[in-house]
């Protein structure tokens, strides 16, 4: 069977600097009816078990490492034999909330791998934290964001470890150049389209950033 997207909604809390904030994460599941790997294991283990629903595995990939992207993947680690992956510039924030887990693996810009058949890029794009990755997946006509590129613009830069010029330079540099019709799949909120977004990046560059 073709390989498909699935979706899924976890509710928790993000912390930061001292705060902490109720959120909704979006969880995304790519696969088919045999194999499959989960980006950001948000806030249930067991709820995304529950989707992945006895498939292999192969991977647990981490956009970021904000605790509320990452919470659940030690648990649904534990669940399934799944490697954690993360990019190694997000170690210090990783640690913040698994101080005595590591991650399996490393994720490097340029990296691929493929599940279901299909083929997946990981792009490095740091500026909402430093090791933010996006996965894209030209087959599919998808990008798993995290919370690097929202409906409506950059994702934010207001707290530790983020940097707003650096966000915009990643998004103007590695995901503006994608194919316009590619569909991007948030973190947080819904779905947009490169081609929906460029005009409110292009702002931010005409501005000098």
């Amino acid at each position: 069977m073709a390989a498909r997207i699935e979706h899924l909604v976890t509710s928790g809390t993000f912390s930061l600097d001292g705060g902490t904030w109720d959120v909704d994460n979006n969880v995304w599941i790519i696969g088919d009816d045999s194999e499959a790997i989960v980006v950001d294991a948000a806030h249930d283990a067991e709820a995304i078990a529950r989707v992945v629903d006895g498939r292999a595995l192969r991977a647990i990939v981490c956009t970021h490492a904000h605790n509320d992207h990452i919470d659940a993947a030690p648990e649904l680690a534990a669940r399934t034999g799944a490697p954690i992956l993360l990019h190694p510039d997000d170690l210090p924030l990783w640690k913040q909330t698994h101080p005595d887990k590591a991650p399996d693996a490393e994720l490097a810009d340029g990296q691929g791998f493929t599940v279901a058949g299909v083929e997946l890029t990981v792009l490095h794009t740091p500026g909402h934290a430093p090791g933010a990755v996006c996965l894209y997946a030209p087959a599919l006509a998808a990008l798993f964001s995290g919370d690097t590129l929202f409906a409506g613009g950059p994702g934010a830069t207001g707290r530790s470890y983020s940097h707003f010029p650096t966000i915009v330079e990643s998004i103007r540099d590695r995901l503006l150049v994608l194919p316009g019709d590619t569909v991007v799949h948030t973190g947080h909120g819904g779905t947009t389209t490169i081609a929906a977004e460029a005009p409110h990046l292009q702002e931010w560059i005409d501005r000098g950033f």
